[in-house]
């Protein structure tokens, strides 16, 4: 019997500058990436989207991200940014249609009002703004997300909340790439947990 293919295949992933990086992630599993600032943890992220030039070869469940165009991976595949862009004003025109339901009852999972929705972005707080960001995510039911820092404005009690989220989204076979500061986080959320370090991955100390 044959192994699984795993959701997220990552082979020789390297920046112009340096770093190479082999990693398989399978289907429901958290990986943690800890490390010092500029240590090239976002950059590692920003690889796997597509979103930075790099070299090496990612493929989602067996199929290479260059048999199809760049914003169709990155809608399979989303990179959230620790402070993410938004292009409407108000955090209703980034949701799709018909998930009204569903959306009603992550809002309320987050501790966010309903009426934060239609409030214009600049007015929201910068926690706020991360919480809205990481349900427009979902809301796409990406195979994978790759988070850095999602909880960095929160305080203790709502990252719970937004880590309960993820977990309920992991046992629901979504993979999730999360770089974090929070040594407690990685060892609550990871399933493995990995230093970043001059562009490449290690054991956790």
């Amino acid at each position: 019997m044959t192994d699984p293919l795993p959701r997220l295949r990552i082979r020789q992933l390297r920046t112009r500058s340096g770093g190479l990086i082999d990693l398989d992630v399978a289907a429901g599993e958290c990986i943690c990436i800890l490390g010092k600032s500029g240590s090239g943890k976002s950059v590692f992220l920003r690889l796997i989207a597509d979103m930075d030039p790099g070299e090496g070869a990612v493929a989602l469940d067996g199929i290479d991200r260059n048999a199809g165009s760049g914003p169709e991976w990155r809608r399979r595949v989303i990179y959230q940014a620790a402070e993410p862009a938004w292009w409407a004003p108000t955090a209703a025109g980034h949701f799709p249609d018909g998930i009204n339901e569903q959306l009603a009852g992550w809002l309320a999972d987050l501790g966010l009002s309903h009426d934060l929705l239609a409030t214009d972005i600049a007015r929201l707080s910068t926690g706020e703004r991360q919480r809205l960001a990481l349900l427009r995510s979902l809301a796409r039911q990406p195979a994978v997300l790759l988070l850095d820092e999602p909880t960095a404005s929160l305080d203790a009690t709502t990252t719970l909340a937004v880590e309960a989220l993820l977990s309920r989204q992991l046992a629901a076979g979504l993979a999730i790439l999360m770089v974090t500061h929070s040594q407690e986080q990685a060892v609550r959320m990871g399933h493995r947990r990995f230093e970043m370090a001059q562009g490449q991955l290690g054991p956790t100390a």
